[in-house]
């Protein structure tokens, strides 16, 4: 592994004191498609790595309702990233790079490096590279940041997690590492919100809104989906992604990680007390929640598993980028699922009361035709 690695293109709005983007950048190619179409290419077998969907940007009645969301639960998001930083700590020190699925993971790991910076004065690299179900990890980032940090520990960082398919993708990437380049990979995933439980490194099981969900790229450093096209990347690029710089005057990036950064002082004890809590639980990855989108598969006669999405984060993604046929709620009065509400009635999509679910909510794609994502 005696690679020669060029400098990372310089794409997204964070400082690179926060985090390295390890994407190229394809902010130049026409790669969007409307969600109609997107659906059925990908429903037909194209990969939906390949192209984009068209950012949806929001009215103004719903980022207002993101801020009121985020003003409500930043001291939880705090109390929760604090939790995951100190495990972190914990377990590998200090000589630890932190490596975050782009893009849901990046915001993630802007505030754990930011914690542990305020905490423990000790400033972690981050990186944010690019995960794809069935194409597995960007190994041309990895080795670009092992060669950067030898004798270094890798943590993985994703936002939150579903049904755990992105979990078990980490796992099978790690495993096909190691036998191409007999280099252990620790396949761990700390996340803030673990309802699938598909990790033991989290702030919470509870299914609750990390308000980061609510938004595209105006709130994940305005790098879009990161994309796997062989029309654009070839063998020795990492994989690529857009910069929406003509999105800059709705970015809200940096003010969501100050926001959160704020809270830090005053939960220092309170994270700790919790972390310590967590490790000394008896628990596993269990992907119990794969029991509950089975259930759902069968009693909805849904073909393919893919088409059910659980959880706040994945039923948002659903609503925001793919085409929803239902929404299942636990409970439609709790705070998180608001935002999920106005969004499906902006869009016409039937809400039914599913109160039998561990999740908050689980979005149902609508089947097109073909073959599922």
């Amino acid at each position: 592994m005696n690679k020669v690695f060029a400098k990372p293109d310089s794409i997204g709005s964070y400082s690179e004191n926060d985090v390295v983007f390890l994407l190229k950048d394809l902010s130049g190619i026409k790669l969007e498609d409307t969600t109609e179409n997107r659906e059925k290419n990908v429903q037909a077998g194209q990969h939906y790595s390949e192209t984009l969907p068209i950012e949806y940007q929001p009215p103004e009645h719903y980022v207002d309702l993101f801020w009121h969301t985020l003003n409500e639960y930043k001291r939880k998001m705090a109390l929760c990233t604090g939790a995951v930083s100190e495990q972190i700590y914990l377990l590998k020190g200090k000589d630890t790079v932190l490596v975050s699925l782009a893009r849901a993971g990046t915001p993630v790991g802007i505030l754990l490096k930011r914690y542990l910076q305020e905490k423990y004065n000790v400033s972690l690299p981050h990186y944010s590279i690019s995960i794809i179900r069935d194409r597995g990890i960007d190994e041309n980032a990895l080795q670009y940041i092992l060669a950067k940090h030898p004798g270094f520990k890798i943590q993985f960082v994703d936002g939150w997690t579903g049904k755990g398919a992105i979990s078990k993708e980490l796992t099978q990437a790690c495993r096909l590492f190691k036998e191409k380049y007999d280099i252990e990979l620790d396949d761990s995933l700390a996340v803030i919100a673990d309802p699938g439980y598909c990790t033991t490194m989290y702030g919470t099981r509870e299914d609750f809104l990390i308000p980061s969900a609510c938004l595209n790229s105006t709130v994940s450093g305005l790098v879009s989906r990161t994309v796997l096209n062989h029309m654009y990347i070839g063998n020795e690029d990492f994989h690529g992604a857009k910069y929406y710089k003509e999105l800059e005057s709705q970015d809200v990036s940096n003010d969501y990680i100050n926001q959160i950064s704020d809270e830090f002082c005053l939960i220092f004890e309170e994270a700790s007390k919790l972390a310590e809590e967590i490790m000394a639980e008896e628990k596993e990855a269990s992907f119990q929640g794969m029991e509950e989108v089975l259930k759902i598969q069968q009693e909805f006669e849904i073909e393919n598993s893919h088409l059910v999405k659980p959880g706040v984060g994945e039923t948002t993604r659903v609503l925001l980028r793919r085409v929803p046929w239902k929404i299942l709620m636990r409970d439609p009065s709790s705070p998180y699922v608001k935002h999920i509400l106005m969004l499906a009635k902006e869009r016409g999509v039937e809400v039914i009361h599913y109160p039998n679910m561990h999740y908050s909510c689980c979005g149902l794609i609508k089947k097109v035709k073909g073959k599922e994502e």
